[in-house]
């Protein structure tokens, strides 16, 4: 085995360990593919299923999936106007299933998520049936104060490119902890308990995905 994915392999094995004794699943995966396939394991034929933006869901190919299965899909991308995405997002968080990637992972086990609308958040904290969280090792933190350090510096800015911003870091690459109109960080949330038995669900990747 390569030195890396032994690595992966058992720092996730920890990550594992945390998050039983916060209430949350946790499973490896040694490349997208698995994952993926892990995912859908999940989620039964007919369920209705949403997602929050992430890169990760790209990447690693479930998007592509859930447009191929037997799922009642709640996707805001299919609607024409502002108003349409708004009421998109609210029927997400009353979805069977909510798939997302996290900004980071303690080793720990705790979740740390930056949301500019606060949709994503939202669905994690409270809402959907089920919550399934798919993240590349790459998002592992060795803290509470690496992680917030990590969702606010490594990727807040490029999603703050991505997504067309006007804040400062979408111009310097650095977290100005800005309080401008389109600032892309005005929710933080920290997950470090799930009281309901089942619902959240994280798959680890042995893989680097999302930002």
């Amino acid at each position: 085995m390569e030195p890396i994915k032994e690595f992966y392999e058992k720092q996730a094995a920890t990550i594992i360990k945390h998050l039983e004794k916060r209430g949350m699943e946790g499973y490896y995966c040694t490349d997208s593919k698995d994952a993926v396939k892990k995912a859908l394991s999940f989620i039964p034929d007919g369920s209705g299923v949403s997602w929050g933006g992430a890169m990760t869901l790209d990447e690693c190919g479930i998007m592509d999936a859930l447009k191929n299965a037997p799922l009642q899909l709640i996707d805001r991308s299919t609607a024409k106007t502002p108003e349409e995405v708004t009421a998109i997002y609210h029927q997400a968080l009353s979805a069977d299933y909510y798939l997302m990637s996290t900004n980071a992972i303690t080793l720990d086990g705790q979740l740390v998520n930056i949301d500019g609308n606060g949709n994503r958040a939202a669905a994690l904290v409270y809402g959907p049936s089920h919550v399934i969280i798919i993240a590349g090792m790459n998002k592992a933190a060795i803290n509470l104060e690496a992680a917030v350090d990590r969702a606010r510096n490594q990727a807040a800015p490029p999603n703050a490119m991505r997504l067309g911003r006007k804040t400062p870091c979408q111009t310097t690459g650095v977290c100005a902890n800005c309080l401008t109109s389109e600032c892309i960080c005005a929710h933080m949330v920290t997950t470090r308990f799930n009281r309901i038995p089942g619902r959240i669900k994280i798959i680890l990747v042995g893989e680097t995905l999302g930002y």
